[in-house]
């Protein structure tokens, strides 16, 4: 029964010094209240009631958001700003016995460097310049805290806040500014409006002016083809008088016409001028003689 005893107690005892230390985590050892050694990631046996794990230490990148923190600017402007640290733990012994409570020298410390900072610079500068002042406070903490076994990666402000009465004041700033880049843009378009609209009528006016000079010109070619083919017309008419008149003087020469038939045109002829409006009528000499006429007709009336 004691030897049951015995080995059970013996078992328990290797249990709970038996440690098993995580992936990105370091342990710190102390042998009687004396640093020994640091155990990395990985399987690990401690001497039973002579080591002991002083700290367990986290080497991943950590994050610490601390609360807004008053600072003054060199134009006397009181504001609160508060900032966030990322930083990792580089040496897991400085860190264990480096400072007391890490976190809080880191909180001091960027409390005073942010002050020292801010300090030297006046309102409009601090609100327009974050990426600096981030930069200047990331290597002064980093600088500061090597000591301590910790890496400060980066700062960043998290906010700025100002005075009541200068956010009133930045806000109706920021309003006038954004109504006047309104009217510019406002402005800005209907100009351009207008120009499109100037440009649509223009473009319009040319094609109007283009369409009426081809219709222009398609009516005075019509009217051209017109007179054209009246012109013609009127030729192919005269030549065709003019050919009937040859061939009735040719038939006329060629059936060889007597006196009689000639006398009878002539008084068809004169018959057509006196149908006519003129006041004077003037009557050639041959056909003077009416009496003779006459009979000639009679006669070439009943042959």
């Amino acid at each position: 029964m004691i030897y049951f005893i015995i080995a059970i107690l013996i078992i328990v005892i290797i249990a709970t010094n038996v440690i098993i230390v995580p992936q990105a985590h370091a342990y710190v050892i102390e042998r009687f209240g004396i640093f020994d050694s640091v155990w990395n990631a990985g399987f690990h046996f401690k001497i039973p009631f002579v080591s002991r794990v002083a700290k367990k230490v986290s080497l991943k990148e950590q994050v610490v958001d601390f609360p807004p923190q008053p600072v003054i600017t060199r134009d006397n402007v009181t504001m609160q700003i508060d900032t966030v640290v990322f930083f990792q733990v580089t040496d897991p012994k400085l860190f264990t016995y480096g400072v007391e409570r890490p976190i809080n020298a880191i909180e001091n410390l960027t409390a005073t460097t942010l002050r020292n900072i801010i300090g030297d610079l006046e309102l409009d500068h601090t609100l327009t310049s974050r990426d600096t002042i981030n930069s200047q406070i990331t290597s002064l903490l980093d600088e500061s805290t090597d000591r301590w076994g910790i890496k400060v990666n980066r700062v960043e402000l998290k906010n700025i806040i100002p005075p009541s009465e200068i956010q009133d004041a930045m806000e109706k700033q920021m309003k006038a500014e954004r109504e006047r880049r309104e009217s510019i843009l406002r402005a800005e378009g209907e100009k351009r409006s207008q120009i499109l609209v100037a440009e649509g009528e223009k473009e319009s006016a040319i094609l109007r002016a283009e369409a009426e000079k081809q219709s222009a010109i398609l009516r005075a070619d019509a009217v051209k083809e017109q007179k054209i083919r009246e012109a013609e017309g009127e030729a192919m008419a005269i030549m065709t008088v003019q050919k009937a008149l040859a061939d009735s003087i040719t038939l006329l020469n060629e059936s060889g016409p007597s006196n009689q038939v000639l006398t009878l045109k002539s008084l068809e002829a004169l018959q057509k001028v006196a149908d006519g409006k003129a006041t004077k009528i003037i009557i050639p000499s041959e056909i003077q003689n009416l009496s003779g006429l006459i009979t000639s007709v009679q006669e070439l009336t009943k042959q």
